[in-house]
């Protein structure tokens, strides 16, 4: 093969010339734009190596910018081969070269170039028909032309980019500029103004009535107004840096120095009290205030203070002091217990009366916080709920309740607590005043006792029911009352006529567990022999002539109360044996009945005879008599209660006044003094009956009766008769005991009617029964001694 030297140096030549234009191709694309870089690069591709097709695609580093250009007339679309080659392949990282591309009638070779690493900066792709392309000469031309170009569009942009970068800070600085005299002429008016504005501030300073001073961040004195230095009688100068501790109190000086000094050290606002000398040497108290002014980075710059003349507060607080020290002194000697709490219980204050009571220190009161520490433990419940009352109504309250002493006893106390409110109306403080009422309630207790004694001795005595009297022998009679009452013992009655038998029979009954049910009275003596059996059982109808119906007798009706039997001693033998089952069995049969009935009767009988003689006589049933004889109680004549007279008498005087629409003043004393030495053979009932006929016929406001009512052997002291010496105290007891009993013995005990030891002895029965029971001369033993002598005479 021969081989065209000629022409290869040719070849050559031109392939030099060609790297040589390339190479000074980025001279002139400096200054052009991106555009415009890759359209000449697409240009130059194709005349200086006889391209078919050049396509090139420039990026910047960025990114942001993309030109695509894309040479070649016989190519009338983009090359599928390029096309299809990069949608399969993506982004070109190596040189690519493709054979056989269509496109025209000739078969021809295409290139593909990357610029920059991993194609990061583009891509240069040519064709051609020459059969050597792409030859070794043609791949280095295509990465020369491609790599300047990229350099150069690199260059370019970056140029650009400058270019507007110069232009945006020629347009800033001329902006600044503009800013700038703008800002100096705003500064100029500014620094004006806000020297317009000290000038004002400080002639309001100086002409307002407060010292005012402004300080360095060091803490010492940069300012002072005209008042302050008048004030200090010292020139302003003077008083700069640490110069105010002339003016200052020698006392206060060195602690208000060291707490400033502490705030100007801590950046925190300054207050405190201190002593100003004034420019006439006096001192007067200020509260000085001083807030810092800090700049945008919180660092302080200046302190400006002010001082406010407390003079007037301190000595109206020095009084306040004094005052309170005083009233706390009168609280502390005051003899109350003195606490003082907030508005829900918080505790404030207590004097030292109360703190030696409870042995606290003050200390140790206020650290306690169980409310009712101090309460008795019954009275707890009642505090706490008489306290929570008060705060909810927001009212005062006083209670009663017992505080613990020091020494662990208690004692009673009257505890008053008032709130105090502000002008809003809250509550401020609650104040709680403890008066000692030990004493107080020991003698109530005590009068409560003596009062329930007294009632109970009242109950007792004094208005037993309706037995009026407090004498000795009634209260013997009410003592035997209260025994008996609760239990269903059968109780027998005895004594003279209208001594109030029934009576102590009815209250037997009321104070009985059976005072609820009925109370049956039977007169024995008042009813005829014949009816007295079905009076008290009962009868079935047709049991005799005039039974036309069934009645219930007086144990039935009495079922479950209390049955009464008066004059029982006037019962015939064959009552008495009835009288006698029902008592054992509590079951009786009615009149012409052949049924049981059972009944649950309490039986109280009464008589004025005497039923031992009676049963000594054969009159009267043995075995009736013991079971009547359980419970005996002996119903006082009115001559053994003398010392009871004034009281019957003014208590029938108001009732028979009242029934007769009388009010009378008073009694008369001559009449008193006949009601008092009279005898009362009748007894009560006597003087009942004398006593409502003396209110029928009195007409003034003095009660009165007439003598003339009163048997005068009754009462020997008013009519001169005296009793016999023998009776009336003036003989020796055993001489007067002799007497007596030789009588008894002739009457066999016998005192009253004309065979009486009374009618013998020549005295009133019931004088003579009077001393029988001063000497205790048992009278019944003459009965039984007369008897027996009767029957041995008889033998």
């Amino acid at each position: 093969m021969t081989v065209d030297y000629a022409a290869e140096i040719r070849r050559l030549r031109a392939t030099v010339g060609d790297l040589l234009a390339l190479s000074t191709i980025p001279e002139g694309w400096v200054g052009r734009e991106p555009p415009a870089i890759a359209a000449d690069l697409a240009d130059l591709l194709i005349e200086s190596l006889e391209l078919d097709f050049a396509f090139v695609r420039l990026r910047d580093p960025t990114g942001c910018q993309v030109v695509e250009v894309t040479r070649g007339d016989s190519w009338k679309a983009f090359p599928q081969w390029l096309q299809q080659h990069l949608a399969v392949f993506g982004q070109i990282f190596r040189k690519e070269i493709v054979t056989n591309v269509g496109g025209i009638e000739e078969s021809c070779c295409g290139i593909v170039i990357p610029i920059g690493v991993n194609g990061d900066r583009g891509l240069v792709a040519a064709a051609s028909d020459r059969s050597d392309f792409p030859d070794q000469i043609d791949q280095q031309l295509l990465s020369v032309a491609a790599n300047n170009a990229a350099t150069a569009f690199q260059n370019a942009s970056l140029i650009n980019e400058l270019r507007r970068a110069q232009e945006a800070l020629r347009d800033n600085e001329q902006e600044l500029r503009e800013a700038r005299d703008e800002l100096e002429i705003k500064v100029a008016e500014r620094t004006a103004e806000l020297r317009r504005s000290e000038r004002e501030l400080r002639d309001v300073l100086d002409s307002i009535p407060a010292i005012v001073w402004s300080a360095l961040p060091d803490g010492s004195n940069s300012y002072v107004n005209r008042r302050f230095a008048e004030y200090c009688g010292m020139p302003p100068e003077q008083i700069a840096g640490s110069g105010w501790h002339a003016a200052t109190h020698p006392d206060d000086l060195e602690r208000h120095n060291a707490k400033w000094l502490a705030c100007v050290a801590s950046g925190k606002p300054f207050e405190d009290e201190v002593r100003f000398r004034h420019a006439d040497g006096h001192y007067r108290w200020h509260l000085q205030r001083g807030i810092p002014l800090r700049d945008g980075s919180g660092n302080i710059v200046k302190w400006y203070g002010v001082l406010s003349d407390i003079e007037d507060r301190k000595q109206a607080e020095d009084k306040i002091r004094e005052k309170e020290t005083e009233l706390r002194q009168m609280l502390d000697f005051a003899p109350q217990l003195v606490a003082v709490y907030g508005p829900n219980g918080e505790r404030l204050h207590i004097n030292r009366i109360a703190l030696d009571y409870l042995g606290l220190s003050l200390e140790e009161w206020r650290q306690t916080t169980e409310r009712g520490a101090f309460v008795h433990p019954d009275d707890r419940a009642r505090d706490r709920d008489y306290f929570d009352r008060a705060v909810s109504a927001g009212s005062p309250y006083e209670l009663e309740l017992r505080l613990r002493k020091g020494d662990g006893t208690y004692r009673w106390f009257l505890a008053r607590s008032n709130p105090v409110r502000d002008d809003k109306g809250q509550i401020r403080r609650w104040y709680v005043a403890c008066a000692d009422i030990e004493d107080r309630k020991r003698a109530e207790e005590k009068l409560q006792q003596e009062n329930v004694a007294l009632r109970e001795e009242v109950d007792r005595a004094s208005m037993f029911e309706e037995i009026v009297g407090t004498s000795p022998a009634l209260q013997t009679v009410f003592s035997r009352i209260s025994k008996v009452a609760p239990t269903d013992s059968t109780v027998l009655i005895t004594g003279e006529t209208g001594t109030g038998k029934e009576l102590v029979a009815r209250a037997i009954h009321r104070r009985s567990n059976r005072g609820s049910r009925a109370f049956v009275s039977v007169n024995c003596a008042a009813l005829a022999p014949s009816l007295i059996t079905s009076e008290l059982f009962g009868y079935e109808k047709g049991a005799f002539t005039g039974a036309t119906q069934r009645r219930a007798g007086r144990f039935e009706v009495a079922d479950g109360g209390t049955i009464f039997l008066d004059e029982v001693g006037e019962l015939s033998p064959d009552i008495q044996v009835a009288l006698l089952r029902v008592l054992q069995e509590h079951e009786f049969e009615r009149v012409g009945g052949a049924q049981r009935i059972r009944v649950d009767v309490r039986v109280i009988a009464a008589t004025n005879r005497d039923l031992g003689a009676a049963v000594a006589s054969g009159t009267f049933r043995q075995d009736l008599f013991y079971r009547l004889h359980v419970f005996p109680i002996e119903a006082p004549p009115l001559r053994e209660r003398k010392s009871d007279i004034l009281m019957l008498v003014e208590y029938f005087v108001e009732r028979y006044g009242s029934r007769a629409g009388k009010k009378f003043r008073s009694i008369d004393k001559k009449t008193l003094e006949l009601l008092q030495s009279y005898e009362w053979p009748g007894n009560v009932r006597e003087l009942q009956n004398i006593i409502e006929r003396s209110v029928i016929l009195s007409s003034g406001e003095i009660f009165s009766v007439d003598e003339s009512w009163l048997s005068k052997e009754a009462f020997a002291p008013a009519s001169g008769v005296e009793t016999p010496a023998h009776l009336n105290g003036k003989v020796e007891p055993h001489s007067e005991r002799e007497i007596i009993e030789a009588a008894l013995a002739e009457t066999g005990g016998r005192i009253w009617g004309p065979s009486g030891a009374a009618a013998k002895l020549g005295t009133p029965p019931s004088t003579l029964d009077h001393r029988i029971k001063a000497l205790k001369i048992n009278k019944r033993q003459f009965k039984y001694s007369l008897k027996a002598d009767q029957n041995h005479q008889n033998h």
